[in-house]
């Protein structure tokens, strides 16, 4: 596995070189919600990726171990993009930054389903759907 090169010895800073800027966050966001995903998944999302910050965003995450790439069955050519158990580590990050903004920023959406059930219980949620992942990674590498 390739790493990537680090600023500083600072674990804020070394993991923000990694997954710091918002494209990457929200593929792992994609991964959360919808599990797998191929590339052209990635590329319909509303944010609208562009295709080389897209490609380069995955192999940087495939690099750092964030994410796996599976091949698609029946297709030699496209991938199917998983959370690592490394990438499913960061998902309380990332509820933390929605119920964040969902409380702080005007304009977002905190009547989505994903936020009105971290709401009801931050710690089902979090349990719930870091155990349905953990074991997707588990069964595909059965």
């Amino acid at each position: 596995m390739k790493s990537a090169e680090m600023r500083s010895d600072c674990p804020i800073s070394s993991s923000l070189d990694i997954f710091g800027d918002k494209w990457s966050l929200l593929i792992v966001r994609d991964l959360m919600l919808y599990k797998s995903r191929t590339y052209g998944d990635f590329r319909k999302s509303e944010e609208k990726i562009a295709t080389n910050i897209l490609a380069n965003r995955l192999q940087l995450l495939e690099d750092n171990g964030i994410i796996t790439r599976l091949p698609y069955p029946g297709n030699l050519v496209k991938g199917l993009y998983k959370l690592s158990p490394k990438g499913i580590a960061l998902i309380p990050v990332l509820v933390e930054i929605a119920l964040w903004g969902g409380e702080y920023l005007s304009n977002t959406d905190d009547s989505s389903s994903f936020l009105t059930d971290v709401k009801k219980s931050k710690t089902k949620f979090l349990k719930n759907i870091m155990d349905n992942l953990s074991a997707d990674d588990e069964a595909a590498t059965d």
